[in-house]
């Protein structure tokens, strides 16, 4: 007798899960389904949207006159992630000299309205794609999220992302590859060209967020940006694996093909932006003759579907690219001192991560970076990842970043217990 009820009870339990696992079966397919819909949707969009580019990176002839991040145009994208909305934008921004140039970018903001307040930005600097050039634009990608690490989640977190392509990627105009100034203002007038795009409800609380190139550019960013656009609101710089002690990573890493690589962006860039100062400064002063010869067809080519050619390039040069040491070679050397950032103290908290796996920017290097920022009097955190690498410590940055964010936002003070600024 007393089993009974218990027979009656599974009874009962197995009559609904009869009922249940039978729709949550075809809830879980539906999900999956839509999933795959959307993500086959998205990227058909993408293929549509990359063919009919056409000429929106055209520069005006003449530039027509705007105030640094005024919207020169802005074209809708269709094959924005799931749950967002997002543009292809031109605007004015300047280069290290102040003259007004366009710079090309993405933004992307949740799709849903924001309710009583405004949305925060978070500018991202993106890593080397290349140094020049419509083709190495990421914002002319087939699918140009994919290289804005860690968007799905700061979408989530219900925050705006402006993505600058930097000056001469996508619209053409003054290099800019490791020259700091300009990367910087690229990266605060991206944030200042979110706030007027229609449906986005950017304000003017602002985020900082790079990796690699980034980093330098994030970091350059936080320093300028009281003088440079003192009506954004900034809370906080995050950076991973930056491109900070440019003396000491190109020395670090000029023995492989990746060092190659960049120091022909890097010392092709440092020419063109610099001419007017040194309009006869060559290559040869601190290069090969072999070395030189070929910077001129490294910088054309995109780290990203170009590797294979660069790497033709760049392999014999290994050992035979530099005739000097460009730390103690002028004007290079004061080239390399001026796009390190920490000159200027950066008057909101910093993080900066970095993998103890990293072979393109080593930790060494960011330790000194982070010795380099304390020297200057920035509040910065620093936290170093086992078995990541440069192409993965920005993602496992993203479980730290979101909450830290959030943290700035907030107005929360940081623990001194985290600090690596003694």
């Amino acid at each position: 007798m007393p089993a009974a009820p218990a027979r009656s009870d599974r009874t009962r339990r197995r009559a609904v899960l009869r009922r249940v696992l039978p729709l949550a079966a075809l809830a879980l397919v539906a999900s999956l389904v839509s999933g795959c819909a959307n993500a086959a949707r998205e990227g058909i969009e993408d293929v549509y949207e990359h063919d009919e580019i056409g000429t929106f990176y055209d520069v005006p002839d003449p530039l027509p006159a705007g105030e640094p991040g005024t919207l020169i145009k802005a074209r809708r994208l269709l094959g924005a992630p799931h749950g967002a909305k997002a543009w292809r934008v031109l605007y004015h921004s300047t280069d290290h000299d102040g003259d007004d140039i366009a710079v090309s970018g993405v933004v992307v903001a949740p799709d849903l309205p924001s309710i009583g307040h405004d949305r925060t930005v978070v500018a991202w600097a993106h890593p080397t794609t290349g140094a020049e050039g419509k083709r190495c634009a990421p914002s002319t990608g087939i699918d140009p999220f994919s290289l804005m690490e860690g968007v799905d989640e700061l979408l989530d977190a219900g925050y705006v992302v402006a993505a600058t392509d930097y000056s001469n990627m996508g619209a053409e105009g003054p290099a800019s590859y490791l020259v700091g100034d300009t990367e910087a203002r690229n990266v605060l007038d991206a944030a200042r060209a979110a706030q007027q795009l229609h449906d986005t409800d950017a304000g003017e609380e602002t985020l900082l967020w790079g990796h690699s190139q980034g980093g330098q550019a994030a970091l350059f960013a936080g320093q300028i940006q009281p003088g440079y656009a003192p009506e954004l609101d900034l809370k906080g710089v995050a950076v991973a694996a930056p491109a900070g002690e440019l003396g000491a990573l190109l020395s670090a890493d000029i023995g492989d093909v990746s060092g190659v690589t960049i120091g022909a962006y890097a010392f092709g860039a440092f020419q063109e932006a610099y001419a007017d100062q040194h309009p006869d400064l060559e290559l040869t002063s601190v290069l090969t003759e072999e070395g030189a010869a070929a910077v001129p067809a490294m910088v054309p080519l995109c780290l990203l579907g170009q590797n294979k050619q660069l790497h033709a390039i760049a392999k014999p040069l290994v050992g035979r690219f530099l005739a000097e040491d460009p730390t103690t070679v002028e004007p290079w050397a004061t080239f390399l001192e001026e796009n390190t950032p920490g000159a200027e103290p950066i008057a909101v908290p910093v993080l900066v991560t970095q993998g103890l796996e990293d072979q393109l920017v080593k930790p060494e290097t960011t330790d000194s970076l982070v010795d380099h920022l304390c020297e200057a009097g920035d509040q910065v955190q620093y936290r170093t990842y086992r078995r990541a690498d440069h192409g993965t410590v920005a993602y496992r940055t993203i479980p730290l970043l979101i909450p830290w964010m959030e943290a700035r936002v907030a107005g929360k003070p940081l623990d001194p217990a985290t600090l690596a600024c003694g």
